[in-house]
């Protein structure tokens, strides 16, 4: 559990989504085996029916991982999408790319290797929808470098945000995990507050906002 949610409600919910069948239950598998975090059952969930309503087709992803959530949303987009992920583990972006591959998706689906911010500062495109599920200390970072590349009327989302509860219950807290937690503390609060975007914060997975972009802004602190 990921303490944002009572036992009882999340394995209800969970119990009404559908297994994955093929690649996707293949990696799920693989995830769990080998602890490699994914997005979890309801938030995968989400994020297909985001895609689905908004007829996304340009995406950017910042945290690959195992390709996971990038094959989800392509076959979320269905036909004719393109979707840029980042990924900064070399290991992670050869595997990724293989399970790419093994879905039929090498032709859609691009990962680009290397620290992100780094990667951001050169990467063109205007895309439909932004989804973060990396380095949670980077997420203001993230936004700042990549809110240009959002079109007006775009979702930029984040997964994690809540980050085990630790960001609305200080009890919680981890004397470790001090500083991500009051980054992302920041981030949320800049992103609820911003003129530029409208957010919202569902308390499903781990935390996920959810930002619509409102009009061009400079992101700053």
């Amino acid at each position: 559990m990921s303490n944002i949610n009572h036992d009882y409600i999340q394995n209800y919910i969970n119990g009404l989504i559908p297994k994955s069948q093929g690649i996707l239950e293949e990696l799920e598998n693989y995830a769990q085996d080998n602890h490699v975090p994914i997005v979890t059952p309801d938030v995968a969930a989400l994020l297909s029916i985001l895609i689905k309503t908004t007829n996304t087709k340009n995406i950017l992803e910042i945290g690959t991982a195992i390709g996971y959530s990038a094959i989800l949303m392509g076959k979320a987009a269905g036909e004719s999408f393109k979707i840029i992920t980042l990924e900064r583990s070399e290991e992670l972006v050869k595997l990724a790319r293989q399970n790419i591959k093994r879905a039929g998706f090498e032709d859609n689906i691009e990962v680009q290797s290397g620290n992100a911010e780094e990667v951001l500062q050169s990467l063109e495109g205007v895309y439909d929808m932004i989804f973060i599920d990396a380095a949670k200390g980077q997420y203001m970072d993230f936004l700042k470098l990549s809110f240009n590349k959002l079109k007006i009327g775009g979702l930029f989302i984040c997964d994690n945000v809540l980050f085990r509860g630790m960001v609305a219950e200080r009890s919680l807290l981890i004397r470790r995990k001090i500083t991500i937690v009051k980054r992302l503390k920041k981030f949320l609060s800049y992103i609820s507050g911003h003129e530029a975007m409208q957010t919202a914060v569902i308390p499903i997975g781990d935390g996920v906002s959810i930002s619509i972009k409102l009009k061009e802004a400079i992101i700053d602190e």
